[in-house]
Order: C-alpha cells, then sequence, then structure tokens
C-alpha cells in the first residue's frame, strides 16, 4: 500500500515515522519544497523514551509520489482545501483520504473535492511537539479513532486499522464519526487556546486552579451547544474526558500553544470559534469561548506589532 502523509508538522512527522515501521511504501507531502529536501537528506528524529532516527522520502511534488492508497491529512483546518487540491492528482477512484485533523468542517471540505465515500473522519490523542523540520517530541501516547461518514466498516478501513495498528498507534473503528470528531472537539475546546494564552503544557491546566475554572467553564458551554444540537459525544463525562487527557499528555504543549511560540496562525476559528458560531445561532450565551476567541485573536494581531 502506497501512503501519503499531507503535512510535516509535528502530527505528520510522527504518523509517517510510525507508519515506516510496517513496510508499506510512505511518503511525506509538503507544500515546501525546502523541507521536503531537508525530510529527504535527513530523515525524521524522534525524541521519546528513545530517540530514533527514521528515513523518510518527501516531496512538495505529487507527480513524484504518484498514485496512493491512503492520503493521511495532518495539516492545519485552514490549509485543507489547498492540501486537497495538491493531492488530487494522485487520487484514483479506490483511494481512501483519512483526516486525523483538529477542529470541524475538514470532512465536508474534503467530501466536496473528492467525494463522501473516499473520506474516513478520525481523532488522536496522540501528542507531539515540532521542535524543527523532522525533529519532533513524542508527549504522550493515546487511543486514534477512525470512522466512515456512513457508519460503514468496509474492509478498506479494517486494513487501515490494522496498519496503523502494526505502526504503534493503538486504533479502533467507529460507527458515529460525528460523535467521534465533535468529541475530539469539546477536547480541544478546552485545552488548546488556555494552554496558548498561558503558556502551560496539558498537565498544568487543571493543577492550577484558576485555569481549571477556566478549563471546566469553556467545555461546559460547549457542551450545552452538543446537547441542543443532539449530538451524542462518545463518552459520557465530557469534563472527566478533558481532564483525563489532560493527565495523560500532561507534559504536552498543544498545537495551539506550539502555534502561539512560532507566532503562526492558530486554528481558533475550527475550535473555539465554532461553538461561539453556533451559541450565535442558537442564542445560547457562551461567554468563556467568546472571550478565548478574543484573546487568541489579539494574540495572533500582535505578532505584526511586536514585530515593527
Amino acid at each position: 500500500m502506497k501512503i501519503v502523509i499531507v503535512g510535516s508538522g509535528a502530527m505528520g512527522c510522527l504518523f509517517a515515522a510510525g507508519l515506516v515501521k510496517t513496510k508499506e511504501e510512505i511518503w511525506i507531502l509538503d507544500k515546501n519544497a525546502q523541507s521536503a529536501r531537508a525530510l529527504n537528506q535527513n530523515g525524521i528524529l524522534v525524541e521519546g523514551s528513545t530517540t530514533t532516527k527514521i528515513p523518510i522520502k518527501a516531496s512538495a511534488n505529487i507527480q513524484e509520489i504518484g498514485l496512493v492508497d491512503l492520503a493521511i491529512i495532518c495539516v492545519k483546518s485552514f490549509h485543507t482545501k489547498q492540501a486537497i487540491i495538491q493531492l488530487k492528482p494522485a487520487i484514483t477512484k479506490n483511494s481512501k483520504i483519512l483526516t486525523l485533523q483538529n477542529g470541524i468542517g475538514n470532512i465536508e471540505v474534503i467530501a466536496e473535492l473528492l467525494g463522501e465515500d473516499k473520506v474516513i473522519g478520525g481523532s488522536t490523542s496522540e501528542a507531539a511537539i515540532w521542535l524543527d523540520t523532522g525533529k519532533i517530541r513524542h508527549t504522550g501516547k493515546g487511543e486514534t479513532v477512525i470512522g466512515m461518514i456512513d457508519g460503514k466498516t468496509p474492509v478498506e478501513m479494517r486494513s487501515i486499522r490494522e496498519i496503523l495498528n502494526k505502526a504503534g498507534f493503538s486504533t479502533k473503528m467507529s460507527r458515529d464519526i460525528k460523535g467521534l470528531l465533535w468529541s475530539k472537539l469539546i477536547i480541544n475546546v478546552g485545552i488548546n487556546a488556555l494552554s496558548a494564552l498561558t503558556g502551560l503544557p496539558s498537565g498544568k491546566l487543571i493543577e492550577i486552579e484558576a485555569s481549571k475554572k477556566i478549563l471546566r467553564e469553556s467545555v461546559t458551554e460547549a457542551v450545552r451547544i452538543v446537547k441542543r444540537k443532539r449530538i451524542k459525544l462518545i463518552y459520557d463525562d465530557p469534563l472527566a474526558k478533558v481532564e483525563a487527557v489532560c493527565e495523560a499528555t500532561a507534559e504536552n504543549f498543544s498545537s495551539m500553544l506550539q502555534d502561539v511560540l512560532r507566532k503562526k496562525h492558530t486554528e481558533i476559528d475550527y475550535i473555539n470559534g465554532v461553538i461561539v458560531r453556533l451559541g450565535q445561532e442558537l442564542s445560547i450565551p457562551v461567554p468563556v469561548n467568546t472571550l478565548l476567541v478574543n484573546l487568541i485573536k489579539s494574540k495572533e494581531a500582535s505578532y505584526a506589532e511586536n514585530n515593527q
């Protein structure tokens, strides 16, 4: 099976490095030719309980990679459309597209461009920090869950699950992908913006009483939206789940904190911003999420000001 990981950030490199061990043909598709050259030359360095260097094939030219059986999308949500357009020439009638991205809306973008039957939604609680091009730190093991939009579990998806398990990522299938993705959103609502604003790793968010209070209020607001939308989450106690994830990934810097530290655009519109938009539509007050969104946007605006 030829598998292309789209995106060379922390999660893209983590999954690429793991999948190389399966002996499948693994590529990284990068939008940046310079990054692709560096990955080809130096491979991926994964820090963890041990430090491992993994050789990898990478390209910014989809023609060089050729037709693919499986594409795993690991880019930021605001780059999804651009990434799928770049990938499209390599997609055949039998190709599958697995998104392991944050936020809500990626499945819809991919389905619009490639067809709903090709899309597999996914959620992972694996945690990694980007250190430099091709250099990451694996900061927490977690579960990966995948599922089709129509709830079916075709042979191809079972094969993908087995490959991910073989790569070292504990993976299971779900028939309720909507509930799965909203469940992941709730976790990100509680952790990402708060960690980005405080500079705290996940574990500290629930150790400090003030940040723990904000986390709980943001999650509670999001759960009110979910209940009004009649979306069934995959766990019974959302707040307990978010706090459990904080404990399991205690040393991890959230993806949004990593973005802010690198003065990058964040995915706030696809995480807490979703709760704010739906709160407005449903006339449900979400003051904590509104404040978090405005603070992150202010933080992003400050990048240019601080560079003057």
